[in-house]
């Protein structure tokens, strides 16, 4: 593939982050013709069209004999939209570029499809970019869990609050923002009822334009104030608010919380609190596909202890505590050995105003 190849994928891959599409993936595709960009298009949300439909109309003109080029393989079963392999053969597109195959059960052969109506096919271009933009659809829809990313910000030490547990500010207003960002990519937030008391947040997004995500709590003996901000006495807010408690949670903390904007959900509880298996699985089973975790300290360590988090996204301060009695990003794990923590791959860096922001995918042992 040529580097203008590389290009048009990549500017089908800016379009497809553009899409808030829950519980559907992410797609982006554009239309080129003589080496020019025609149209482009993406999957805004689920029922709307998909990319490949929405650049066929963007063009607003025949797009016969051109080259279409998408991030994930077009689709060809029958759902809220019609096959995208209907709607390309109809265009009398002549070449497709594929980015990855669809890792849905229902997904695969869109190309085979096109393949018998005569259009070139070619796959795999970007692929490692196109499979991970879709890593949280795959997961729902092969484990029917959100796929889960944990996000801190911390010292250069891996501190995320001094001793006292005060926390505002480690990182700068550029970290804060992305931070707002990436809510409003999320389509839930998930914290422990310790983070609720001591840093009594909203879990909305502001600073960006976006929608509020599902507000989640862990919260195994319903310890939530009922004026808490997350609780949004101020109507400032339409997202719900899930907390899951343990069963035998006591009933006059439920009538404390027995809220319009509340929903009180009973599951087993844990050592560490309340059954993350079983939270995840509810929360998929709600339509819970991209799942942040902000916190505290105990929640990132038991998802790490359990292995359940996908990825993490650690905001890095030129800071240093310097105080062993302050909070580190994982609390209450137990590692014998360097070679038995944690490790990330596909880690990338980059820098928001003085700080850093660390992504990387935990790895997963055979």
């Amino acid at each position: 593939m040529t580097s203008d190849e590389r290009g048009f994928m990549q500017l089908a891959l800016d379009e497809a982050r553009r899409g808030r599409t829950s519980p559907n993936p992410r797609v982006g595709a554009v239309i080129v013709e003589r080496g020019e960009v025609i149209a482009s298009g993406y999957h805004a949300a689920a029922g709307q069209a998909h990319a490949e439909v929405a650049a066929i109309r963007n063009a607003g003109r025949p797009v016969a004999g051109a080259t279409l080029y998408v991030t994930l393989e077009p689709c060809h079963h029958h759902g809220r939209t019609g096959p995208c392999t209907e709607a390309i053969i109809e265009a009398k597109i002549a070449r497709v570029v594929i980015g990855c195959r669809d890792p849905a059960p229902h997904g695969p052969g869109g190309i085979e499809r096109l393949k018998r109506a005569g259009i070139e096919i070619e796959l795999g271009l970007l692929e490692d970019q196109a499979t991970a933009l879709v890593a949280d659809f795959a997961k729902h829809v092969k484990t029917g869990l959100p796929f889960v990313t944990l996000k801190a910000a911390v010292t250069l030490d891996g501190k995320i609050a001094s001793r006292t547990g005060e926390s505002k500010w480690i990182t700068g207003e550029a970290a804060r923002t992305e931070t707002h960002r990436m809510r409003a990519d999320a389509d839930a937030i998930l914290v422990g009822i310790g983070t609720v008391l001591a840093d009594d947040p909203r879990l909305t997004v502001r600073h960006v334009e976006g929608v509020d995500p599902v507000r989640v709590v862990l919260d195994a003996d319903l310890r939530t104030p009922p004026d808490a901000a997350i609780l949004d006495p101020k109507g400032e807010s339409t997202a719900p608010v899930w907390i899951f408690h343990a069963e035998d949670a006591l009933r006059s903390h439920m009538d404390a919380l027995a809220l319009p904007e509340v929903e009180l959900i009973a599951v087993p509880r844990h050592p560490r609190g309340v059954d993350l298996g079983v939270v995840l699985k509810s929360l998929g089973e709600r339509d819970i596909v991209r799942l942040m975790v902000e916190g505290g300290a105990h929640v990132h360590g038991s998802f790490v202890e359990a292995g359940l988090a996908d990825r993490a996204a650690i905001f890095v301060a030129p800071r240093i505590m310097g105080d062993a009695e302050a909070i580190s990003f994982a609390a209450g794990v137990v590692v014998d050995s360097v070679d038995g923590s944690a490790r990330l791959v596909r880690t990338e860096i980059r820098a928001f105003g003085s700080d850093w922001l660390v992504t990387g995918d935990f790895e997963r042992t055979a």
